[in-house]
């Protein structure tokens, strides 16, 4: 990696899920979910990465997380991750099982359903503390001040880390699940729909909350979403997804304003526009320009 900014790069990514068929149970097709797809991640930068369901998206954070490879043997991957840090570049996909763990404090994941990403059984305490226990040094007692002080910093109490899952909202399980990314200190956050599984008013306040964090702890967010609201409040760069392939990449505010690819342009159109004037007025310069 040869940028200083870089943080993440990934060169020519390749994710295919193998179809076995006949009696053998032989290999007889595959699903291209990520097709040849090459980008990069700056430091302290949110890239957005939006597209329909079945587009490859969530496919290529699991990727970058290097789970598919690790958990998912019969899945082909190919091409280059490479993840830019203190001690240096490393390709994450050559990593075997017991080399990712000491990488894995780099890169945490923000889940896109809070009621399912959270063990009902452990409390929320446990629950922040597990990849302490795991990434760090701390005595007991400094693991659990830095429990309160991220549970602080995502806007719940020290009081609450008493409790369950069960008994938080679906914001405040999202707060829970972004205070357990936090705990490592990662460079980098994959959020992976973080916000579709709530109410369009609490929404807003994850979105703030998120980007509040990153100034503070100079965040690398890749940010995977359908909503394009979200993705153009949140984002600095947007890129869009079809079929596997990432079909454009740009600025936000040309990815809104002078969208390139045919793809972007039909997913812009299906922006709902709360604005009638609004809607007319882009329907008369779609009209002009033709």
């Amino acid at each position: 990696m040869n940028n200083d900014n870089q943080i993440l790069k990934v060169s020519d990514l390749i994710v295919d899920f193998p179809i076995f068929g006949g009696i053998m149970q032989k290999e007889v097709d595959a699903v291209h979910a990520v097709r040849k797809v090459s980008f990069d991640l700056l430091k302290g930068e949110t890239l957005g990465i939006v597209g329909e369901s079945g587009s490859g998206k969530s496919t290529l954070g699991n990727a970058i997380l290097n789970v598919l490879k690790l958990t998912a043997p019969d899945v082909h991957i190919d091409g280059e991750i490479f993840l830019n840090i203190n001690d240096g570049s490393v390709d994450i996909l050559n990593l075997e099982k017991n080399e990712m763990k000491q990488y894995r404090k780099h890169i945490q994941m923000i889940f896109q359903d809070p009621y399912s990403s959270l063990n009902p059984r452990m409390l929320v305490k446990d629950i922040i503390k597990e990849s302490l226990d795991i990434n760090s040094v701390l005595t007991e007692s400094q693991k659990m001040e830095k429990v309160f002080w991220l549970l602080d910093k995502v806007g719940l109490s020290s009081e609450q880390s008493g409790r369950y899952p069960h008994e938080f909202s679906g914001g405040q399980r999202q707060r829970i699940g972004i205070a357990r990314a936090l705990a490592t200190e990662p460079e980098i956050i994959i959020a992976d729909e973080p916000v579709s599984a709530l109410d369009v008013s609490i929404q807003a306040q994850i979105i703030n909350l998120m980007m509040d964090l990153q100034k503070e702890f100079e965040l690398s967010i890749l940010f995977i979403a359908h909503d394009l609201s979200v993705v153009k409040h949140i984002s600095d760069r947007v890129g869009v997804m079809n079929l596997g392939e990432l079909v454009e990449i740009n600025k936000t505010s040309d990815i809104f304003n002078n969208p390139m690819h045919s793809y972007t342009k039909e997913l812009l159109r299906a922006i709902p526009e709360p604005d009638p004037i609004g809607r007319e007025e882009r329907k008369k310069k779609r009209l002009s320009s033709k």
